[in-house]
């Protein structure tokens, strides 16, 4: 059985084709800069490392997907005979609020939920239901399959995720913390779970989705209690161009200085964060690490304000969880930056925390304990697969075998 796993943007279509026997990949790739005049199409054969990259003129995801399409099945590049060995395409879908709370097979009625979050989801929600839609026209008959970001969030109760604001706006307007990385933190949370020998009911764990967005969820007994995104992605922890918590009335003050709300979406959004303070014109954690290290003060202030708001995260929610056993990190930065690592479990010695260097040298980019035997809790790096999360939870819906 084979499943396609589609991940669309504002312009980019991700594509992972799995081979579900065995959770093997067979090909991947993306098309990026859809919509500009040279769109790019990178398209990758697992088995033998074949790659072919170049401009394709397609005009919207749909054109996209043809070409998606036409290089799994062509006879010299492809990986299969025919677009019906493809027994069904699983989508990210961003945010399906308190509506959808599972993956769901999509139908006319999954589409207008996603409509109606258009409004929340400017950017993705538009695009995901293009992604369907496209494959709709290329693929009729194939199901297709929703999993939402928002969906492994959905546990937390009333007092987590509601924010203290006149309740009617919750009640109009759906005001209120969602979640996101989703899928992440749940096949994180599935792994860890599996690599410390429990099952999923006696898991209890800090994720760390950190990378260009990062986000941090508290689990008890398998669900989530509360996490660090809100009503968008722009809430939480400090990333790589995106602020993370900022007091309200700072927002109230740029525009009062002037600025559109347009405008200072896009400071919050796109201009903040490490890209904001480290000034050093990227927002790339190593790009700062190596501007610190050159002796830059801005960069590493950067640095120390974006380990902070993790380690204040991590405190409140070992205290909410009660229990915790572990704090894992996963994503780019999580999986892979040794010295940010360092950094975080350096501050964690109040929660009976310490690093083993060696451990944390060998982890990269590989699960693995990394802190030492005597400490209270593990600290955990576990890769994190959100398309392969996506594809099982496809098979999973369809009931699929």
């Amino acid at each position: 059985m084979k499943v396609l796993v589609i991940n669309a943007g504002s312009s980019s279509m991700k594509f992972t084709l799995f081979s579900m026997a065995d959770d093997t990949i067979l090909a991947k790739g993306l098309f990026e800069r859809l919509g500009t005049d040279k769109p790019n199409m990178i398209y990758k054969r697992i088995a033998d490392g074949y790659k072919f990259e170049g401009v394709v003129p397609v005009k919207d995801h749909v054109e996209a997907l043809k070409e998606i399409c036409g290089k799994l099945i062509d006879p010299k590049d492809g990986v299969i005979g025919s677009l019906s060995e493809i027994s069904a395409v699983g989508h990210r879908v961003l945010l399906g609020g308190e509506k959808i709370t599972r993956p769901v097979k999509v139908d006319e009625e999954v589409k207008e939920i996603i409509r109606e979050y258009f409004p929340l989801g400017p950017l993705h929600n538009p695009a995901n239901l293009a992604g369907i839609e496209a494959c709709e026209k290329a693929m009729p008959g194939v199901p297709n399959v929703g999993v939402f970001d928002t969906q492994f969030h959905q546990t937390m109760p009333p007092e987590a995720y509601l924010y203290a604001i006149p309740y009617e706006y919750y009640q109009k307007y759906g005001i209120r913390k969602y979640g996101f990385h989703g899928t992440s933190h749940h096949y994180v949370t599935l792994a860890t779970a599996k690599f410390l020998g429990r099952s999923l009911e006696d898991t209890n764990i800090i994720t760390c989705h950190l990378g260009n967005g990062c986000s941090m969820a508290a689990v008890k007994g398998g669900k989530v209690i509360d996490t660090t995104m809100g009503l968008t992605p722009l809430e939480g922890l400090m990333m790589g161009t995106r602020s993370g918590d900022v007091d309200p009335a700072a927002v109230i003050r740029l525009i009062d200085l002037g600025h559109t709300t347009k405008e200072v979406d896009t400071i919050l959004n796109k201009k903040s964060g490490l890209y904001g303070v480290g000034g050093i014109n990227s927002g790339d954690m190593r790009d700062m690490l190596a501007a610190a290290e050159s002796g830059n003060p801005q960069a590493e202030l950067a640095i120390r304000m974006f380990v902070r708001r993790i380690v204040k995260y991590i405190g409140a929610y070992f205290v909410l969880i009660g229990c915790t056993e572990a704090i894992v990190f996963t994503g780019g930065i999580g999986e892979f930056s040794i010295p940010i690592r360092r950094r975080i479990l350096a501050e964690l010695g109040a929660l009976g925390i310490r690093m083993d260097e060696a451990r944390n040298q060998e982890c990269f980019g590989k699960a693995g304990v990394i802190s030492t035997d005597d400490s209270k809790l593990k600290a955990i790096v576990m890769p994190t697969d959100e398309e392969l999360m996506i594809a099982r939870s496809t098979v999973e819906t369809l009931n699929l075998k």
